[in-house]
């Protein structure tokens, strides 16, 4: 009985672990679901919150392209085409365009010209231990940290945060933008009630156990 104390402590901990990602994943699906029934709002000063929708104007930087992650689509390999967007005595803010192949046979559209950018707010974030490694030289990056990216492509301090571009995906085109917000999936409740079931299991073996051990010494 008290060998299995330990993976008991394990189980329940696991459990319980899982219990507070589901809060948090259901934290985020709220954020998620009232951003997408609110309107853009131009991009002030202040930084936005998550998955705020955004419309901003500026130029975009296509000399300081960066390419995001990897994503396979289809049987093509690709990742995220991002360009820093430029406005005047405004710090760069980088815009993830969309997904483009890394075997590029169509060119990518490039606007000369202002454009305005809609899309939604994403954080920036921190390289974890199992992260892949960036390649500032190739200008490949796994990680979204603005300010990592921006200081290897030479811009000026960049905004904390992305904004992923939304629009409706045309024939061919490339980047292929966002068409709507993330939908994530929820289902740590599943995991935690598998983790707290091996718990139950795991007394109910060991009370067994002990029973039997008592009756046989009695």
């Amino acid at each position: 009985m008290i060998a299995a104390l330990p993976v008991l402590a394990v189980l329940l901990v696991l459990g319980t672990w899982q219990v507070r990602r589901m809060h948090w994943k259901e934290a985020i699906l709220t954020q998620l679901a009232t951003a997408e029934h609110v309107a853009p709002v131009p991009l002030d000063t202040g930084v936005p919150q998550p998955w705020t929708r955004l419309l901003v104007a500026g130029r975009l930087d296509h000399d300081h392209e960066a390419l995001l992650g990897a994503e396979v689509r289809g049987t093509r390999m690709g990742a995220q085409l991002v360009t820093p967007l430029l406005r005047e005595g405004q710090p760069p803010l980088l815009v993830l365009r969309g997904w483009v192949p890394l075997d590029r046979t169509q060119p990518i559209t490039r606007p000369a010209d202002e454009v305005t950018v809609t899309g939604y707010v994403r954080q920036g974030e921190q390289a974890g231990w199992v992260a892949a490694k960036d390649d500032p030289v190739t200008r490949l990056f796994y990680t979204f940290d603005p300010a990592a990216i921006g200081q290897a492509l030479g811009l000026a301090p960049v905004l904390p945060f992305g904004l992923v571009a939304m629009g409706d995906a045309i024939g061919s085109q490339l980047p292929v933008p966002a068409t709507s917000l993330p939908k994530p999936e929820n289902p740590h409740l599943g995991y935690a009630l598998t983790w707290y079931g091996l718990a139950m299991t795991l007394v109910g073996v060991a009370v067994a156990f002990t029973w039997r051990r008592w009756k046989e010494a009695t």
